[in-house]
């Protein structure tokens, strides 16, 4: 796979997604968003790859935001559509069958932020920093920010966030509940690829209908959200690792999953 604005590297069922535009931050312009979401359509596809992290090149960012020199000129209609486009990628990576896990390595700011709370997991750096800085610019978050970030942190500490644009520290992040851990920079990715090899040595099948139901039991009322977690949990019954990790267990043996 080729791509303007990434690079990727798939090993041991692992695929590292490094959004690398490092003369701009690794910020989002139109090609980098569509880039993204033609490489993780591809992935997904992908029977080489389980799981997915993202990143971004170099020390200083994840993703700095959306490109400001790109969004300067453009017409009401026309950041109407970047905003479309923006929140349909991530939405895609969010709804990606497989897991993805935003390994953040520094600035996650405005379209960054947005980026890192689309993937399931977020672990960062030490050295990350993350906030909602729109409003210093006269707008407001566009690629869905303003509905994940009350999700996962509260509406009263969201509201704060974006109302005042305030950038916030990694040791902050975790309290909210931004980030799931911070680790020492030097220790970022093999962090991330640990807990990604974690995850594929598990039954993939029962894996992404956990996702399933955790990101489709969201959007549904707690009545219906029941009924689709017990479907999900019926529909492993079909499966070989479901008769393969119960026999395991029973055994007192390692399961030897093959996501079927």
């Amino acid at each position: 796979m080729v791509f303007e604005n990434l690079l990727i590297e798939i090993e041991e069922k692992i695929a590292v997604v490094y959004v690398n535009r490092p003369n701009a931050m690794n910020s989002l312009n139109p090609a980098t968003v569509k880039d993204l979401g033609r490489a993780f359509s591809e992935l997904e596809s992908n029977d080489d790859v389980d799981v997915i992290i993202l990143t971004g090149s170099g020390d200083k960012a994840f993703v700095a935001g959306a490109d400001i020199d790109y969004m300067k000129v453009l017409e009401p209609l026309e950041g109407r559509d970047f905003s479309i486009l923006g929140q349909q990628v991530l939405k895609q990576i969010e709804n990606n069958k497989k897991p993805v896990i935003a390994a953040i390595n520094g600035f996650a700011l405005g379209g960054g932020c947005e980026l890192a709370m689309c993937c399931d997991i977020r672990i960062a750096s030490e050295k990350a920093k993350f906030g909602q800085p729109e409003i210093n610019l006269g707008i407001i978050p566009g690629f869905a920010g303003s509905q994940r970030l009350p999700r996962l942190v509260g509406k009263g500490i969201a509201k704060e966030l974006i109302f005042t644009g305030d950038i916030i520290k990694a040791q902050e992040a975790l309290r909210i509940g931004l980030v799931n851990k911070i680790v020492p920079p030097e220790e970022l990715l093999e962090t991330a690829k640990a807990m990604a090899k974690k995850i594929a040595s598990k039954g993939q099948i029962a894996v992404r209908l956990a996702k399933q139901a955790i990101n489709e039991g969201l959007e549904m009322d707690s009545d219906r959200a029941y009924s689709h977690e017990a479907n999900c949990f019926g529909f492993c019954f079909t499966t070989y690792d479901q008769k393969e990790g119960m026999a395991a267990f029973l055994e007192k043996r390692p399961a030897n999953f093959e996501s079927k």
